[in-house]
């Protein structure tokens, strides 16, 4: 079912019906295999409006929440604790798995290019690494500050990962046991990806709202630290494979693929002349990794038309 609700975070409502080939492509997005949630909203220069499938269900988003960790960061570069110039130390500590770009080195490295290896390759390391500096709590707290009720970030991926192994809550398996993994064993039975412990979980509601918060600077003091949030974030490797020719914006993209569980999320903002369009799609399914590709195929193709009816 097709809807447009008023968010309850939204300073404003929508005050024009989305396009009828947004909507289309919305419903289209809807009928894929899986649970879907969705959410576009415009904004700037213009009518305002928004469409969306089920945008207050709470769902497994991956490492969209990303976002929130470097906006923390940056939050303490700002407030002087934090230094993008620092060398921060890569080893077994904080080694985690799905880490294209630190996996293999040993260390150190600049505090930025740690950032960027976060967004630009969801890097899992680089994330292990930010969180070790700037605390789950602080990035909470933050999330908490936006409003965001139904968000939830781990306290790291690799507590993440030993959890959901069947580890005891709050253990940390250590780089040599989640390697292990790979072997079949478990520390105890495997747990469900959605859970109230260590998960990363948000609503397509929530993530838009934060986008449209964050991008105008609602939670920085400085505008040069706005400009390297925003820089970024334009590094998400996600945004070429999925905006309009010739568009630009800043996001983050999320997947996981836990036993027969799997999630696809892609959210932040597109920009379009004097107009914003936030964006959120997220798909949570359960089924046999075969037909993974199939669905990955599904999703980038209804996303894809949703964002180009949503920008013309």
């Amino acid at each position: 079912m097709l809807v447009a609700p008023l968010l309850p975070t939204c300073a404003n409502a929508a005050d024009a019906d989305p396009p009828e080939a947004l909507q289309q492509a919305v419903r289209q997005f809807g009928m894929l295999p899986a649970q879907a949630s969705c959410l576009l909203r415009r904004d700037g220069d213009g009518a305002t409006w928004q469409a969306g499938l089920a945008p207050e269900t709470p769902l497994f988003v991956g490492s969209a929440v990303k976002t929130f960790i470097l906006a923390q960061c940056l939050r303490d570069v700002e407030a002087g604790s934090l230094s993008e110039d620092a060398h921060w130390k890569v080893d077994d500590t904080v080694r985690s798995p799905s880490s294209p770009v630190l996996l293999d080195l040993t260390g150190s490295t600049p505090a930025r290019h740690v950032l960027e290896a976060m967004i630009s390759h969801s890097d899992n390391t680089a994330t292990d690494i930010v969180l070790s500096h700037v605390r789950p709590a602080a990035v909470r707290a933050l999330i908490a500050s936006a409003g965001l009720r139904q968000t939830r970030i781990p306290d790291s991926t690799r507590r993440m990962i030993s959890y959901l192994a069947g580890a005891a809550p709050g253990e940390d398996l250590g780089w040599a046991g989640v390697q292990r993994l790979d072997s079949g064993w478990t520390p105890g039975p495997m747990r469900l990806a959605v859970n109230d412990e260590q998960a990363m979980i948000s609503t397509a509601a929530e993530l838009v709202d934060w986008y449209r918060q964050a991008l105008r600077g609602a939670f920085f003091t400085k505008a040069e630290t706005l400009v390297e949030f925003k820089r970024i974030q334009a590094m998400s490797s996600a945004i070429s494979l999925a905006f309009p020719q010739d568009l630009q914006g800043y996001a983050k993209g999320g997947n996981i693929d836990w036993g027969d569980f799997h999630c696809l999320c892609f959210a932040g903002q597109m920009i379009t002349g004097r107009a914003q369009i936030s964006f959120c799609f997220t798909l949570n399914w359960t089924a046999p990794a075969a037909r993974t590709p199939d669905i990955v195929r599904r999703y980038r193709t209804a996303v894809v038309a949703a964002l180009l009816a949503a920008a013309r």
